[in-house]
């Protein structure tokens, strides 16, 4: 049992004891415990009990607890709190803006048990009824009931990953001798994942015996050459089975929009009716160069690749700096000289520290005289690990007025500003346009970070207009982040093709929070393949050489 599994048990156990009206400093105990375990970067499994209890907010019995889901891979008391907890009431701690206490009350006062009786209860008005829920909290409650239940059964493309990559050892274990090739969302790199399809060659019997002894649970299918089936942890998977003859064309036509495909059989004919030895037959059929399935999502790509191959798009290992970091100086897992040691040692050119500004309490925001210190710790660094560079950045929360978040003088100290949006996501979209235009026009806004705060299956995001933000990015000389981060890969991947058309400039960040945050600059890249994002338009793939130009012409803007 990893420390991030031991964590989140304990966050879930305070939440329960909260919930049934236990003692609270109790709960907080087990809450303060998360809280250390989730910044420790030892494995909690190579320390001694005695380690474990001398470590910051743990102590004697909470350490008992530790060693005893090390061991038995379960903590007995949150067990019993689960026990006597309906499901219900665990999906409701998964709705935001929705806490302990209140859920309390759903419970207990209004007898509530699951999300249908709740979002029932939104309807028919009743939640205003109680201390605590005015019309706001009861609107926002059936507004974030609505998206949670609209989006049961996805996944994001990164919690699948390792999933897949097992499964289909698996697979080629069990049939070693069938082709069989992935194909639907997770070939295409989609963000959120409805299901995984293969196209395989093994017969349907066999695949269904198979899965059926993976404890897979078969679906009633109405193509009896369609095996669906749904793992123990909700993963819906699709075996398309088809003849040896017919095994390239099923791939081609289960690895493209509905949109790409029906254009494609429209202009160029029915594929099933092509000879195909691979894949890239079937567009040499067409006269036309191959286009990755990654891809295939517009008619565009098609006309395009029909007069010309596509033009390279970027690829994981061009990422040249980490751009959007944070250390421990806010809300990181690091410290600065481990993100820097681990970004050089990892090949990278240089890092750029944007830790969070003052208005990000929450987060440990730098004042202005934290900022003068994390400073001369940078250039402190400098001198050590040269020719690697650490840049002085900060991540700026965007005021509600637009403003950034901090005087002219304090902003000049850095080489860079990233404004972001953190609070306050429910403006409607002309003051939120306005609040992000004043914030681009700033002449020390040197990218603009995540620009929507979406939190894909979870928050939808700040309502904008993504071409009247892409011309005043352009006009400002502002880069547009592609935020990395796999829960929020923002700037959505449709508008990077008309900003690059534009004349913008995106910076594909991870926005990472600790070492490990670095490898998802990866997932960013994948969104950006698909909107066909060459190396020379994303500034985190600038060698140091130029990224020192960029920031040149940035200075001259102020």
């Amino acid at each position: 049992m990893n420390n991030d599994t031991i964590s989140d048990n304990f966050s879930l156990l305070a939440k329960l004891m909260d919930i049934h009206g236990e003692n609270p400093f109790k709960s907080k105990s087990y809450a303060n415990a998360a809280f250390q375990l989730d910044k420790l970067t030892v494995p909690l499994s190579t320390l001694s009990p005695h380690q474990i209890n001398g470590l910051r907010g743990i102590g004697e019995t909470i350490g008992t607890k530790i060693v005893e889901q090390i061991e038995t891979g379960e903590l007995k008391l949150l067990n019993e709190y689960l026990s006597k907890t309906p499901p219900g009431i665990l999906d409701m701690l998964r709705i935001k803006g929705i806490g302990p206490k209140k859920i309390a009350t759903i419970w207990k006062e209004l007898e509530i048990e699951s999300l249908g009786e709740l979002l029932y209860a939104c309807n028919e008005n009743r939640l205003t009824l109680y201390k605590g829920f005015g019309e706001k909290t009861q609107h926002n409650i059936k507004e974030a009931i609505e998206f949670f239940l609209q989006h049961q059964g996805l996944f994001l493309y990164a919690q699948l990953e390792v999933w897949v990559s097992l499964f289909e050892q698996q697979l080629q274990k069990q049939f070693p001798q069938q082709p069989t090739q992935l194909v639907g969302e997770f070939r295409r790199q989609q963000e959120i994942i409805h299901q995984l399809d293969w196209v395989t060659t093994v017969k349907p019997d066999q695949i269904a015996t198979w899965l059926t002894l993976l404890n897979f649970t078969l679906q009633n299918s109405e193509n009896p050459n369609h095996i669906q089936a749904v793992s123990a942890d909700g993963i819906s998977v699709i075996f398309h089975c088809a003849l040896p003859d017919h095994f390239y064309q099923k791939i081609f036509l289960l690895s493209g929009s509905e949109i790409f495909l029906h254009y494609w059989q429209e202009n160029f004919g029915n594929v099933m009716d092509i000879a195909c030895k691979d894949e890239n037959s079937i567009f040499t059929a067409a006269g036309i160069h191959p286009i990755p399935a990654a891809q295939r999502e517009s008619v565009a790509i098609i006309e395009q690749a029909r007069e010309n191959a596509l033009p390279a798009v970027i690829q994981p290992n061009q990422i040249k700096g980490i751009i959007h970091s944070h250390s421990n100086w806010s809300d990181g897992s690091n410290t600065l000289e481990e993100m820097a040691i681990a970004a050089h040692e990892k090949g990278y050119e240089y890092l750029v520290i944007s830790d969070h500004s003052r208005a990000a309490f929450y987060a440990n925001g730098l004042h202005p005289d934290r900022i003068l210190a994390q400073h001369r710790e940078i250039e402190r660094l400098n001198k050590q690990l040269a020719p690697f560079v650490i840049f002085k950045s900060i991540e700026s929360d965007i005021l509600n007025d637009g403003s950034l978040d901090y005087p002219k003088d304090v902003l000049a100290s850095f080489d860079l500003v990233i404004a972001s949006v953190h609070s306050n996501l429910k403006m409607p979209q002309e003051k939120a346009m306005n609040r992000l235009i004043t914030a681009i026009e700033n002449p020390y806004t040197s990218i603009l970070g995540h620009p929507t705060g979406r939190l894909l299956l979870s928050r939808s995001g700040y309502p904008i207009d993504h071409e009247k933000i892409i011309d005043a990015c352009v006009a400002n000389q502002v880069v547009i982040e592609l935020n990395a981060h796999p829960r929020r890969l923002d700037i959505d991947w449709r508008w990077i093709e008309k900003a690059i058309d534009k004349g913008a400039l995106i910076s594909i960040n991870p926005d990472a929070h600790s070492i490990e945050g670095f490898a998802d600059t990866r997932y960013g890249v994948l969104v950006a393949q698909k909107a066909g994002l060459p190396v020379a338009k994303n500034l985190s793939s600038f060698s140091l050489a130029a990224f020192n130009s960029f920031l040149a012409a940035q200075q001259k803007k102020r």
